[in-house]
């Protein structure tokens, strides 16, 4: 098949290398000219994921894989279209934000051609597939959905690092406009991915038909806003546990031992492009969903209670060298959407403390450019907050940070015995 991928981010170019190493010929659209460049002199333009750079340095001198920022070059004559252009959600309103997947559709449906599968593959509210994407694509193209083109609606359900891992773990949930289109998604998803053998599903692992394209679009909102909810009741045990002196964890780990029993760990903050979007995305189309929008609520307050913690220990935090202990919003991956610190650092800054941020994996011009003032273990701090839980963190000691007085750890990373003859709150105990 020839297959264009629109938007080579860090799931769109693993799922274009995916399917060009399934032996089809691939070429990826992107508007950032420099990673175009990087993807076709075979460099991965972003690191962390696994196997991308070798897979790179194979598909592209052989030619079954290649980038442009040019439409007109990479959708005429496709047999199928992936989309993961992003969707964004206003941080005020919690309104979704099509933006970049509007232009997306919009450049897409001035060079369709009949015969073309599209399949949507960004995360959005319940029936956009169908009253948003499908009318664009017939205006701008003057075709009809179900005769001349068929759209279907298929998830990720990847994270960023593992991307060809979790492609052969979990079912490709697919949705379509029309029993062709079904037909179509199906052949063409059987074609680029390959799956390992799940005896504990209710049936065999592969290509999954929900139906429709708002079953899957609800499937994949489904499975990630239960995330958050979960987290949420998990924080909400925490709070309570922390103020009446038990360890929140012993609880968890024996009502998990029960078979019916799944609950989360509290944490500082709930980060990434996903799991604190998605929900708002629901709520978009579903506004009585009051214990999604107290969930996500509570997961955002998390940051705020914390520090006033500390402040309740502390005493007044002005002028106190304060140090946040991570900028990635999870441990071992180079990403700040939506990361915990950014809260964090505000609401010691807004308590007058003088706020730095360490992280293994960003230079100091890096934290420099994302609003930060960094900090070197070694020097003085009276206060530190773990937000992210980096593997170099679970061995931190007092001596690396002089004159420290209280840590405040947000993810449990911490190892107490490291950590003895200092105060130290420990998010879901009593400290």
């Amino acid at each position: 098949m020839r297959i264009a991928v629109v938007a080579l981010g860090k799931i769109g170019l693993p799922l274009a290398v995916q399917f060009a190493s399934s032996g089809h010929d691939v070429i990826g659209v992107d508007v950032n000219q420099r990673a175009v460049d990087s993807i076709n002199a075979a460099k991965e333009p972003f690191p962390g994921e696994a196997h991308l750079q070798e897979r790179l340095e194979e598909l592209i001198p052989a030619g079954r894989l290649r980038a442009t920022t040019d439409y007109a070059e990479a959708i005429p004559g496709a047999d199928a279209v992936v989309l993961v252009a992003p969707v964004f959600v206003n941080d005020e309103t919690w309104e979704p934000d099509f933006k970049y997947m509007d232009a997306a559709t919009k450049s897409l449906a001035e060079h369709l051609t009949p015969g073309t599968l599209i399949s949507y593959e960004t995360t959005l509210p319940v029936g956009t597939t169908r009253t948003r994407w499908k009318p664009m694509l017939e205006a701008g193209s003057g075709l009809t959905e179900g005769v001349d083109f068929h759209v279907a609606y298929s998830p990720e359900r990847v994270l960023t690092g593992r991307v060809f891992e979790d492609l052969r773990k979990y079912p490709k949930l697919i949705g379509a406009l029309s029993e062709e289109g079904t037909r179509r998604a199906r052949e063409f998803y059987e074609a680029v991915l390959q799956f390992d053998e799940r005896p504990d599903l209710a049936r065999p692992n592969g290509v999954w038909d929900l139906g429709s394209t708002e079953a899957s679009e609800m499937a994949k909102l489904a499975e990630t806003t239960y995330r958050d909810v979960n987290i949420g009741l998990a924080n909400q045990f925490g709070v309570f546990a922390a103020n009446h002196g038990i360890d929140v964890y012993k609880v968890i780990d024996a009502c998990n031992s029960q078979p019916y029993s799944h609950i989360h760990r509290p944490g500082i903050a709930v980060g990434g492009h996903c799991i604190p979007v998605y929900p708002r995305l629901y709520l978009s189309t579903d506004p009585d969903a009051d214990i999604v929008r107290v969930a996500r609520q509570f997961n955002a307050s998390m940051p705020e209670r914390l520090v006033a913690q500390a402040e309740g220990v502390l005493g007044d935090l002005t002028g106190r060298r304060a140090v946040v202990l991570g900028a990635a919003y999870r441990g071992g991956v180079k990403e700040t959407a939506f990361s915990g610190v950014f809260p964090t650092v505000a609401a010691l800054a807004q308590r007058g403390a003088e706020v730095f941020v360490h992280d293994p994996l960003y230079t100091d011009d890096e934290l420099r450019q994302l609003g930060f003032e960094p900090y070197a273990l070694g020097d003085a701090a009276e206060l530190a907050v773990l937000q992210t839980d980096h593997a170099d963190y679970k061995t931190l000691t007092p001596a690396q940070i002089p004159g420290i007085k209280l840590l405040v750890d947000g993810r449990n990373a911490s190892d107490a015995a490291l950590w003895a003859g200092t105060p130290r709150i420990v998010v879901g105990t009593a400290g």
